[in-house]
C-alpha cells in the first residue's frame, strides 16, 4: 500500500514530465494550424486548399485538444470526456467535409491547377456525370 508521500512524489514526477509534453503538443498544434492557414492562402486552387484545410488543420486542432486533455487529466485529476468527444468529432468530420467540398467543386467544373491526366473523368462519364459540360456552364 502506498503512502501519501509516495503518491505525491509520483504525481510530482508525472507533472514534471507532463508539462513539457503538453507544451510541445500545444505549440506543435498551433504551428500546424498557422501552416495550414498559409496553405489555404497560398495554394492556387480549391483542391489544394481543401487538402491544407483538412490535413494540417485537423492535425493541429487534434494536437491542441490532446494537450488540453492531458493538462486537465494531470493537473485537475480527471479526464475530460468533453475534450475526448471534441477530438472524435474533429477527427471524423473535418476530413469528410473537406472531401465533400472537393468533390462538389470537381463535379461543378472548378478548374484543376496543373493536371497531366484526369483519371476521374472517365469513371464519372460512365455514371452519366459530364464534367466537360460543367466546365462550359459553371453554376455562378
Amino acid at each position: 500500500m502506498s503512502t501519501r508521500a509516495e503518491t505525491t512524489g509520483m504525481m510530482g514526477i508525472v507533472q514534471t514530465i507532463g508539462e513539457p509534453v503538453i507544451a510541445i503538443l500545444i505549440v506543435a498544434g498551433a504551428v500546424l494550424s498557422v501552416l495550414s492557414a498559409f496553405g489555404i492562402i497560398r495554394f492556387p486552387d480549391v483542391y489544394l486548399r481543401a487538402h491544407a484545410a483538412t490535413k494540417s488543420a485537423t492535425l493541429g486542432v487534434l494536437f491542441v485538444l490532446v494537450g488540453a486533455f492531458l493538462f486537465f487529466w494531470i493537473y485537475d485529476g480527471y479526464p475530460s470526456m468533453r475534450i475526448l468527444l471534441a477530438i472524435l468529432f474533429v477527427f471524423v468530420t473535418a476530413p469528410i467535409a473537406g472531401h465533400l467540398n472537393a468533390r462538389a467543386a470537381y463535379r461543378t467544373g472548378v478548374p484543376l491547377w496543373k493536371l497531366a491526366k484526369d483519371e476521374l473523368k472517365p469513371a464519372l462519364k460512365e455514371k452519366g456525370i459530364d464534367r466537360e459540360q460543367a466546365e462550359r456552364e459553371p453554376l455562378n
